[in-house]
């Protein structure tokens, strides 16, 4: 009797142990190591923008790879008009929240605007601020060789770093549009050259956004790290959109690169107007919902 009851103890205990290890391997963390194994094997990365606890947890048990905690927060968290306004704490706070809910997808957070343009030893603060307060995975920033002393001074502390080429969004003012970047052959060769640089120095993957494609397409195949793009055509190793525009929940927001797979606008709008009206004709809450 004991006999047989330890040996089912046993059965299960290793049952258990299975569970757990095929479970892990499932939800196994996406490190920049797996992102440079994925470019190898042509294996598509896929990307999205979360700023909040509910979301990022909604779309990391999706299987998404990484979570980009964007500073496009300022636009379709806080109403701004640019992604200029948002502060560090800001970052940082949303950033928190994503973590805090994250258990595969590796989390990188923008340095907002401000934050190390002017300064490289500014810049490391920054990095070092979100990446101890926020426990996020890895940063990104904006900018070719006007911003290589701060890239290079952050990596050398060993933060990891995505680079950001092509349409960057803080530098709007300068550029005065959100036009297509790079389509003459002098912006084109700067684009590559400061990509190549990026690499050089040691970003563990570049950004392209809104750049023609056949132009991404020379990037991804010069270098060897992962190329993201947004609005840079199918040629680069991974995509990423803002939550928000891929769900359709900001219906004035219509790029061409833009694919929504859903219309929450319309279908939380429905059920807004479901709940008030349920609410008004006493319906809401019926006695199987109360105590």
């Amino acid at each position: 009797m004991t006999l047989c009851h330890n040996s089912s103890k046993y059965i299960y205990t290793i049952f258990v142990k299975n569970q757990i290890m095929t479970n892990n391997s499932n939800q196994s963390r996406v490190t920049i190591k797996i992102l440079n194994q994925m470019k190898s094997k042509s294996e598509k990365i896929s990307m999205l923008t979360a700023y909040d606890f509910s979301f990022a947890k909604i779309i990391d048990e999706a299987g998404i790879d990484i979570i980009l905690v964007g500073d496009s927060a300022s636009n379709v968290m806080a109403g701004h008009e640019t992604t200029l306004p948002i502060t560090l704490d800001q970052m940082i706070y949303h950033a928190s929240s994503v973590v805090r809910a994250v258990n595969r997808a590796l989390v990188i957070v923008d340095l907002p605007f401000g934050t190390y343009q002017a300064d490289s030893k500014e810049a490391l603060k920054s990095a070092i601020k979100i990446m101890k307060e926020s426990g996020a995975h890895a940063v990104k920033l904006e900018g070719g060789y006007q911003a290589k002393e701060s890239i290079e001074r952050i990596i050398q502390a060993g933060i990891p770093v995505m680079g950001h080429l092509g349409l960057t969004p803080q530098s709007i003012y300068k550029f005065g549009t959100y036009e297509v970047r790079a389509k003459n052959k002098q912006e084109a060769d700067t684009l590559l050259n400061d990509a190549l640089m990026l690499q050089e120095i040691g970003c563990f993957s570049v950004l392209l956004e809104k750049i023609p494609n056949i132009l991404s397409k020379k990037v991804s195949s010069k270098l060897t790290v992962p190329i993201i793009g947004i609005g840079a055509g199918s040629s680069v190793d991974g995509q990423v959109l803002v939550l928000q525009d891929m769900l359709g929940m900001n219906k004035d927001f219509s790029p061409r690169f833009l694919r929504r797979y859903l219309d929450m606008d319309r279908l939380i709008c429905e059920a807004v107007k479901k709940y008030s009206t349920d609410i008004k004709s006493g319906d809401f809450p019926n006695k199987e919902e109360q105590y």
